[in-house]
């Protein structure tokens, strides 16, 4: 009659996992190192390709594109925006001096 050889399920001397599970969390933990380590450098390579591409796009930048955008008529000294709609400010003969001249 065969016997049958059983798994050793006892815990390694001073701990609670058995050879089995050090072996598996070895593995998990050099996984997920490589993962974090190949991720980072998949980041790097990104960033130095963005960066090596040298094209200058024609795209205004800052204020200049968000007037663009949003169609800012030149008169305008103030833009709000609230819930997607767009409420303007136009100067007049009432607008106090020094907001005309800070905006202008």
């Amino acid at each position: 009659m065969a016997v049958v050889n059983e798994p050793d399920n006892t815990p390694l001397p001073g701990t609670v996992f058995t050879p089995r599970q050090v072996r598996v969390l070895k593995i998990a933990v050099i996984v997920m190192g490589l993962l974090l380590v190949g991720g980072f450098a998949f980041v790097l390579a990104a960033i130095v390709y963005q960066a090596s591409k040298g094209e200058q796009s024609s795209t205004p930048s800052g204020e200049e594109a968000v007037a663009a955008e949003l169609h800012i008529p030149k008169d305008c000294t103030r833009v709000r925006l609230n819930s997607g709609r767009r409420s303007e400010r136009k100067r007049s003969s009432l607008t106090p001096a020094w907001l005309a001249s800070a905006s202008a």
